[in-house]
């Protein structure tokens, strides 16, 4: 579990795929490694992965840790494209006591959005997006959606995407800030909306026809 709030980025050492299973090394501030456990939880890009080793070297030295990325998450997600220097969103998991500035996050991406328009001014930054048709009814305006594991408000609806509203602060503690048109964001809905909406429609079609006035 997750809050969505991006702890820092990590650079990305090597990422060798091997049949079918990628092999990624990151490199980051060996202080976001403290009390690091193999076989812990890390959203990368908002993606849950597990740890399979790491290296911490000092307190002022950049440590590494790496991970297994099996064939269905590169599928699903933007790792699949990731290369030697790329920047990535570091979050770990949740701890007891941790504050919750964000929303809950799974760290089970739905699906990737395209990066279709983006609009830059001297405050702020505004994003639009679109997203594969069968997840668009999980989107609601000012909901939740976790983009690239950072947890962040649907801004303005529109039929064929939706737009968020960046502020500076996030888009120096992200990689969104380095997005360009066309890139592809790692996209989690809200859980409850997601659980919410399925209920209703698993209702409504069991249901059918069994409805007077």
């Amino acid at each position: 579990m997750f809050t969505g709030i991006v702890q820092t980025q990590a650079t990305v050492v090597s990422a060798v795929l091997r049949e079918g299973v990628m092999r990624l090394v990151l490199s980051v501030d060996s202080r976001y490694l403290e009390k690091l456990t193999h076989g812990a939880s890390i959203a990368i890009n908002g993606c849950c992965l597990t740890v399979t080793d790491f290296e911490v070297r000092g307190a002022d030295v950049v440590g590494q840790v790496s991970f297994d990325v099996i064939d269905e998450t590169l599928k699903l997600t933007n790792l699949s494209g990731l290369q030697q220097g790329a920047r990535v969103n570091f979050e770990r998991s949740v701890t007891f006591g941790t504050e919750l500035g964000g929303h809950i996050v799974s760290g089970h991406v739905h699906c990737q959005g395209a990066v279709e328009q983006i609009i830059q001014d001297a405050d702020n930054c505004r994003i639009k997006l679109t997203i594969p048709e069968q997840w668009k009814k999980y989107i609601l305006y000012k909901g939740f959606i976790c983009v690239n594991g950072a947890s962040l408000t649907v801004g303005k609806l529109e039929e064929e995407g939706f737009w968020l509203h960046l502020i500076p602060e996030t888009l120096t503690l992200t990689n969104i800030g380095g997005a360009r048109v066309g890139d592809a964001l790692n996209i989690e809905v809200d859980q409850q909306t997601y659980t919410t909406v399925n209920t209703v429609e698993h209702y409504l079609r069991k249901n059918r026809g069994n409805f007077s006035l």
